[in-house]
């Protein structure tokens, strides 16, 4: 069985807590992922190859196979290697975007190789995530992680429109969480349980009286909500530790989203605390002038208030499980993912 490099303790807590098919079917997707990395090319393969190396969390793919139970098989392998190829491609595109030099404390893909391998790596791990699901003819799992994409896209897009506006909402943030992470939390748990019922794989479709079919559906909401809430904590949480640090546990520098335009809750609920920050020229920022800024978002107390937060929308995700048609195992390992989301931040 071969794990996923560089998988960080809540991981291996559920991988170690979980009956030994799981650990066997997260091998089964890294093998997956190896081969769509490699034989499209030596530049190409290299770079895609060097972004698969960097390790993940892998929590996207892991929520598929759970979601899947141990009956999934194969085609639950495929859409969580699916879906973790298009959080990789949507990395190292954001690091593009971003000018990131650093990702998960090694040279980004852009930074090594340059924007355009960048850009054509990034398009290559997408194109290989729609192939793996096409050649098994699954136009369900394909639709979901198509809609998925859309909503990453549209997330980005918003974020880039907001970028160095220190008078954005909080709703407005929230929605942007939603598009830019938590769609893609919520397509993984999708994809799972689109497996595991075959017969009630469209979403709204007329009731028929088929008792799968309401269970699936009652599932399907109760997952989704649950990855939603999963999603939108570990986005708040990870916006924590950019403003807390440090940079030898983030991989990048202290305050990288400020210095990059990026307005998130802790700043957002600072300023409204303290509304000398919103006066801050975020363009004008250097290096220095974010970690003092960091420092102020840290001293008002904001920090603390978007853990709680997050803390509250992992109690809700747990909350929804309630709904889920699941088995006791299921249950408990999809709990302690919500938990470990908060323990890697903690």
């Amino acid at each position: 069985m071969t794990r996923p490099s560089a998988v960080p303790p809540p991981v291996t807590a559920v991988l170690d807590a979980s009956s030994a098919w799981l650990p066997a079917r997260l091998g089964e997707v890294e093998e997956l992922l190896r081969e769509q990395a490699s034989g499209h090319g030596e530049i190409l393969a290299a770079d895609a190859g060097a972004t698969l190396a960097a390790g993940g969390k892998r929590l996207r793919p892991l929520l598929v196979l759970l979601c899947a139970g141990q009956t999934g098989g194969e085609a639950a392998a495929r859409a969580a290697a699916a879906v973790e190829l298009v959080h990789m491609a949507t990395l190292v595109h954001d690091d593009v975007l971003d000018a990131a030099e650093l990702r998960r404390g090694r040279p980004t893909v852009a930074a090594a190789s340059g924007r355009s391998r960048a850009v054509a790596t990034g398009d290559l791990l997408f194109s290989r995530a729609f192939a793996l699901l096409a050649k098994a003819g699954d136009a369900r799992a394909i639709e979901l992680l198509a809609a998925a994409s859309v909503s990453l896209a549209r997330g980005e897009l918003a974020q880039r429109q907001d970028a160095y506006d220190i008078s954005i909402s909080e709703d407005r943030y929230l929605e942007r969480c939603r598009l830019k992470t938590a769609a893609l939390f919520s397509c993984a748990c999708l994809l799972g349980i689109a497996g595991s019922h075959p017969r009630t794989r469209e979403r709204g479709r007329e009731a028929s009286g088929d008792d799968e079919h309401d269970l699936a559906g009652a599932e399907e909401v109760a997952l989704y909500e649950y990855s939603s809430s999963i999603g939108l904590a570990f986005q708040l949480l990870d916006d924590v530790l950019d403003v807390a640090g440090p940079p030898e546990r983030t991989g990048k520098a202290r305050g990288t989203d400020l210095l990059d335009g990026t307005v998130t809750l802790p700043l957002i609920l600072a300023a409204e605390a303290d509304p000398e920050l919103s006066a801050v020229d975020l363009r004008a920022l250097d290096p220095a002038g974010a970690e003092t800024l960091c420092e102020r978002i840290a001293a008002g107390g904001a920090l603390d208030r978007v853990r709680s937060r997050a803390l509250e929308m992992v109690a809700e995700a747990k909350r929804h499980l309630e709904g889920a048609a699941l088995d006791p195992e299921q249950r408990r390992l999809l709990a302690m993912v919500a938990d470990g989301v908060v323990q890697r931040y903690s």
